[in-house]
């Protein structure tokens, strides 16, 4: 992780939020080539599940929701984590995961009074000092705000928690303003937000964070065939974007520890440094959030089914990605140390589907024709692939620079190509060079960015 981090900051992927004030625990702000980045994997994700597929539309809802929306979903309530205190250096935790990290035991949907139980019999102590630890208790993650000049229990508000409820708020217009039927997908990318208590290794766990969520809706007794499907092309999403396959893992939720309104529930796993973690839930939520909604609104969220000629309130299935998580996810993936010649080389080895660049442009010669004929090859190139124009420093350290920031082909022009009208091209992964004719270089680069 330590590399990981300093690889990031040193390149621009991601600093410290708030750095010169002494930061922020928890925030984090993407930088030049890390928006970039992010970017990428949004406008992927988007194409492999919307432009790709006829059945998945897009919505871009409210970050701020009138209040009931989370009464109706049940987060006013029910959002919270388990919070115990080091009661000698005032460090706090989440105890659930204290009581995982510490026993290996699930301890999803016990009470805080049982979790409580749990600390004392086995004597969990503070990891931070091995100080004695307070009683747990429920804290929610909700962020709150208020609408108006005035703070008062009459206008309370909240910063979403997560994206989906503004997707099952607008499933009426939805329906009556496309012409959906079932089954049918809305995607949503956005930021949503919680106060999280604990640190969460460096762009893991965040206050403020971004998911890539899909609500599937599906007639009810489809829910088990739609799932399969939509999880195995969701499964070709990781393959798509470079995910090695020993990197990912898949766990398959009981009874006892899936969310109560959950028919199936598979969560994916990633291996991170710090052990597989969660990366995605995939989940058979029911109808439970549409009907939940018409309850508190008065409003029937149902569609109108033309197999059946009946109105139904669909069952939804809902992949859900933490992008954050992702792009973590993906700087582990690719971060590679190897020896060249008994030097060490550092390369982030990410799909092109999704690297800042796609394509570096060096020329060797900074004056003349020669930079003339850079500049044109790479005024055109820009136009097709993701380019960047690069002639600070020696050769040498051009290419370890492009390495580290993922670049998958690097091209020189040098004092020959002026003569033969060819550039060197060089392979990322592999080193290896070709010359090829600059007029082939679209099609050579087509070839190789399938």
């Amino acid at each position: 992780m330590e590399d990981i981090i300093s690889l990031a900051k040193r390149r621009g992927f991601v600093y410290p939020a708030s750095e010169i004030y002494g930061g922020l625990s928890n925030a984090w702000d993407y930088g030049p080539l890390g928006t970039i980045l992010k970017n990428n994997i949004k406008n992927e994700f988007i194409r492999f599940f919307t432009i790709l597929r006829d059945d998945i539309v897009l919505l871009d809802s409210a970050i701020i929701q009138n209040p009931l929306v989370w009464k109706a979903s049940g987060h006013i309530e029910h959002f919270t984590d388990p919070l115990t205190d080091c009661l000698s250096c005032k460090k706090r935790y989440r105890a659930d995961q204290l009581i995982e990290d510490t026993l290996s035991t699930n301890v999803e949907g016990l009470s805080t009074e049982d979790m409580t139980k749990i600390i004392e019999e086995n004597n969990i102590k503070c990891p931070e000092c091995g100080g004695k630890l307070t009683k747990v208790s429920f804290f929610n993650l909700m962020f709150v705000t208020h609408i108006g000049p005035i703070e008062d229990v009459t206008n309370i508000a909240f910063l979403r928690p997560e994206t989906a409820q503004g997707i099952f708020t607008n499933f009426l217009n939805i329906t009556k303003s496309t012409r959906v039927n079932l089954p049918f997908g809305v995607l949503q990318i956005g930021k949503a937000f919680r106060n999280e208590i604990t640190a969460g290794n460096f762009i893991f766990r965040t206050l403020e964070f971004e998911q890539m969520e899909i609500e599937y809706f599906v007639d009810p007794k489809d829910s088990d065939k739609a799932f399969e499907e939509l999880f195995e092309y969701n499964s070709r999403w990781y393959d798509h974007i470079g995910i090695k396959k020993e990197n990912i893992k898949y766990v398959e939720l009981s009874d006892t520890e899936r969310a109560h309104y959950s028919k199936k529930t598979i969560d994916i796993y990633f291996k991170f440094p710090f052990g597989f973690k969660e990366l995605q839930s995939f989940a058979n939520r029911s109808d439970y959030d549409l009907r939940k909604h018409s309850e508190y609104s008065s409003k029937d969220l149902v569609i109108f089914d033309e197999k059946s000629k009946k109105n139904i309130y669909p069952y939804v299935i809902e992949p859900s990605i933490g992008l954050d998580r992702l792009f973590l996810a993906l700087l582990i993936n690719g971060f590679c140390i190897e020896d060249v010649s008994g030097e060490e080389r550092i390369v982030l080895k990410l799909s092109h589907r999704i690297s800042p660049y796609q394509v570096a442009i060096f020329p060797l010669v900074g004056k003349g024709e020669s930079l003339n004929l850079s500049r044109r090859i790479y005024d055109d190139l820009k136009l097709k692939f993701r380019c960047i124009y690069d002639m600070g420093g020696s050769i040498g350290k051009r290419y370890r620079r492009q390495d580290e920031i993922g670049t998958p082909k690097c091209i020189t022009i040098d004092p020959k190509s002026l003569e033969d009208n060819m550039v060197t091209i060089r392979d990322r992964d592999t080193m290896k060079q070709d010359r090829v004719k600059i007029d082939k270089l679209s099609e050579y680069l087509n070839q190789c960015f399938i």
